[in-house]
């Protein structure tokens, strides 16, 4: 095997010697020739060839039989043959009136290896590479692929990688060409810094970032390695944070990366100048359009004075009076923001303007980059279709509208010229992400043991945007599943069609009689507002109640469940329930104006009794709220919740329509609470008529570095599951009054590889002696 030789290109040494050559040959074979101001052959001879054509070397050269020649036209022959990236060297030599043209052509590629990557694989470095197998070998073809494989391992933060093409020969003019690879470590961030900031702590603002600190987990998450690209991108993210927040004048004035000594790391610095927090003060609107009425429009503003500046609100009051102009027919209407600063107060007057705006039309939306998901899916995220006006603070939100799918990890939607002045085409890139997740639970109780849960969801089903969930839970005495099917655009609109299906049963779970329960419910979802949706459903259910504790004949003590004595025998196996129910949710910790607080509302009933064997109605209602304090490091969280189940007629609820305060109140196991059957030898869990539940909660860091992305929350949860409709003969036997019930936790939140991880540890402080408590519960999502 010879030894490899680097690669060689054309340069310009090897030019100056052709073009050299030519006129020395010339001046041997003729002076006169030499000398002469032009000059023709006659002939033409082609040699070295293999692979190509004479007949294409020609062309090439550009030269005609019998033409006649200066020496700069020849020169310039010369130049295009070499130039063609087809020859490893080229003569032109004059032989009397015959001009022959010697070339010797690049080699075939026979193979191309990859040696010493690891990191990346042959099949994706394969990719980037143009040289490949069976094509002509060219020096400045090898060199460039060896920039790419290096710009590609630089983008995986391995900016000290080196790649040394080798070119081994091999006989019938081959040659095999190796790219050596030394992958270097990882640059990692070792330390993001902020100076200017104020109002916010460091570790604050490295939770704004896209780019992370490397922690003990380098191993796994690849934010933490230096991507240049990344910095403009945290620069904006920083800059909408404060901005959202009040601060209108502030500036990201510049970002210094420094690498280390040894090149395997960065300290990024960003400088801030944070500038004033602001208010809002008058808000007023004018119009300079006669035929539109301007009290109608300043109602739409709905911003208060007082009020921390949002660019948010002054968007969406934009939004709200240009959607309110379409409405009355008057197209190209935009809405002017005009501000006026007050220095000396910190506050931003705000004044309408609904002025006229160049008339173009959108000519056609452009999507690129969704493989997966299909073009109406994207399509339907735009109000604005081909012919109609444009709009761009309507395109852009439909941009915001695109990503908050959670499809793709990148959405770039841009206007340009189109075939017309009045023309605009619309551009959708995107780059998609994975929309599947799987989920583990663990939970563990003294009296059931351990619980385990599986979840798997794909919110982009097929592409079509669909939401498809499947649920599998088993423990000791319980098992159940679920499956969820969520179509968002029903029937092409804004209408949110559900079907749900679940299945559990029970073996004594805390009790003396076990349960089989299957429903059914499609429901149909639609706005009524910014953040409110209302809800229609149907529910279809059969419940079992079966294996009860008839107690033993000969033992007059032990009279058996209590339950027979709620319930006439002929009520026990299955039952039928059938009932429309609606909800209405009212949720603004996404989409409200300041991203500080967050309320989520939400009430609904259900009404059972056409057709089946139960009348009755449950009422529920949830009222959540959120806030950030303390710089936004630490997040409190408040939630009251309840329910009534009130029979009808001459119906009468068992356990299985009754509240049980599974899943609401944290430290307690199914069926933990509630009232009971306090008999000795029963002690069953018979659920309620009415339950409500109080919690408190605060998050907040651990004070460890943000990159092991660890925190705490603590929490208080009070409340209780209470009253029959029917105790008679069951005194001494049957406790269904309110008892408070009271519980403490600690929980720890991982942010981990595999997917966000909690677990909680909770001690019930006030409980009744029959209580079943659950001291621990673990709940771990990943993403596919």
């Amino acid at each position: 095997m010879k030894k490899p030789q680097r690669a060689k290109g054309p340069g310009m040494a090897r030019s100056l010697l052709g073009s050299a050559a030519i006129f020395l040959a010339m001046a041997v074979t003729s002076p006169d020739i030499a000398s002469a101001q032009s000059y023709s052959f006659s002939a033409l001879q082609i040699e070295g060839n293999e692979r190509i054509e004479a007949q294409t070397i020609i062309t090439y050269a550009g030269i005609a039989r019998g033409a006649t020649l200066s020496a700069g036209a020849l020169n310039d022959a010369y130049q295009r043959l070499q130039g063609s990236g087809l020859f490893e060297s080229v003569e032109l030599v004059p032989q009397g009136n015959t001009l022959v043209i010697r070339v010797s052509e690049y080699p075939t590629v026979n193979i191309v290896n990859f040696e010493g990557n690891k990191k990346l694989k042959d099949e994706a470095l394969a990719e980037i590479v143009s040289t490949q197998s069976r094509k002509i070998y060219s020096p400045a073809a090898v060199e460039a692929d060896a920039a790419k494989i290096v710009e590609a391992y630089a983008a995986a933060g391995r900016l000290a990688a080196r790649v040394d093409p080798k070119v081994i020969r091999r006989d019938g003019n081959r040659v095999d060409v190796a790219f050596e690879i030394k992958e270097g470590k990882v640059t990692e961030i070792e330390r993001i810094s902020f100076t200017g900031n104020r109002a916010y702590s460091d570790r604050r603002l490295r939770r704004v970032l896209a780019t992370k600190q490397a922690g003990i987990l380098r191993t796994f998450v690849q934010r933490d390695t230096f991507v240049p690209e990344r910095v403009e991108f945290d620069r904006q993210l920083l800059t909408d944070f404060y901005r959202s927040r009040g601060y209108v004048d502030v500036q990201v004035t510049g970002v210094s990366s420094e690498m280390a000594r040894d090149r395997d790391g960065f300290f990024m610095t960003f400088n801030i100048r944070e500038g004033q927090q602001f208010k809002f003060g008058a808000v007023t609107t004018v119009s300079e359009i006669p035929e539109l009425d301007v009290a109608e429009f300043e109602r739409l503003a709905k911003i208060r004075s007082g009020v921390i500046y949002s660019p948010a609100a002054v968007d969406l009051a934009i939004t709200r009076m240009e959607e309110q102009a379409l409405r009355k027919g008057a197209n190209f209407v935009r809405v002017e923001p005009r501000i006026t600063r007050n220095e000396r107060d910190r506050t931003l007057d705000i004044e309408f303007a609904l002025v006229r705006g160049p008339r173009i039309f959108v000519e056609r939306i452009d999507i690129e980059g969704n493989n997966t998901t299909l073009d109406r899916v994207v399509r339907r995220q735009f109000r604005t279709v081909e012919g109609d006006p444009f709009n761009p603070r309507e395109i852009r939100a439909s941009a915001e509208r695109i990503r908050a799918l959670g499809f793709f990890s990148n959405a770039e939607v841009e206007a340009r010229q189109g075939s017309a002045d009045d023309q605009v085409v619309v551009d959708v890139n995107l780059e998609e992400q994975p929309t599947g997740a799987l989920s583990f639970g663990a939970a563990y109780g003294a009296e059931s043991g351990l619980g385990l849960s599986i979840n798997l969801q794909e919110s982009n089903f097929l592409g079509r945007g669909q939401y498809v969930g499947l649920s599998v839970s088993s423990a000791s005495s319980d098992k159940g599943g679920s499956l969820t099917f969520i179509e968002p655009a029903f029937l092409g609109r804004d209408l949110k069609f559900a079907f749900r299906g679940s299945y559990s049963t029970t073996e004594n779970a805390n009790s003396n009689y076990s349960t089989k329960m299957m429903s059914l419910s499609p429901s149909i979802e639609f706005p009524v507002s910014r953040n409110g949706r209302f809800e229609l459903r149907y529910t279809l259910a059969r419940d079992e109640l079966f294996d009860v504790d008839r107690g033993d004949p000969a033992n007059p003590a032990d009279n058996g469940s209590s339950i027979l004595l709620q319930n006439e025998e002929d009520n026990f196996g299955q039952l039928w329930k059938s009932g429309l129910g609606y909800s209405y949710t009212y949720d603004t910790r996404n989409t409200g104006l300041d991203p500080r607080y967050g309320v989520l509302f939400r009430f609904g009933q259900d009404y059972y009794g056409l057709g089946g064997d139960y009348e009755g109605i449950m009422t529920t209602a949830l009222l959540r709220g959120q806030r950030k304090v303390f710089q936004e490091e630490v997040t409190l969280k408040a939630t009251l919740e309840g329910g009534v189940m009130h029979s009808l007629g001459d119906s009468e609820s068992r356990i299985l329509e009754r509240f049980s305060g599974n899943g609401v109140m944290r430290g307690f196991e199914r069926n933990g609470i509630g009232p009971r059957d306090v008999t000795a030898t029963n002690q069953d869990a018979l659920g309620g008529k009415y339950y409500a539940v109080a919690s408190v909660e605060a998050e907040f860091p651990l004070g460890l570095p943000s990159e092991y992305n660890l925190s705490g929350a603590v929490f208080f949860d009070v409340g209780s599951v209470w009253g029959l409709e029917n105790t008679a003969g069951t005194a001494g036997t049957v406790d269904d009054d309110l008892h408070w019930r009271s519980v403490v936790g600690a929980s720890l939140l991982w942010s981990s590889p595999i997917g966000p991880l909690r677990l909680d540890f909770t001690k019930a402080l006030e409980k009744e002696s029959y209580d079943k408590e659950q001291t621990f519960d673990l709940t771990i999502t990943t993403e596919f």
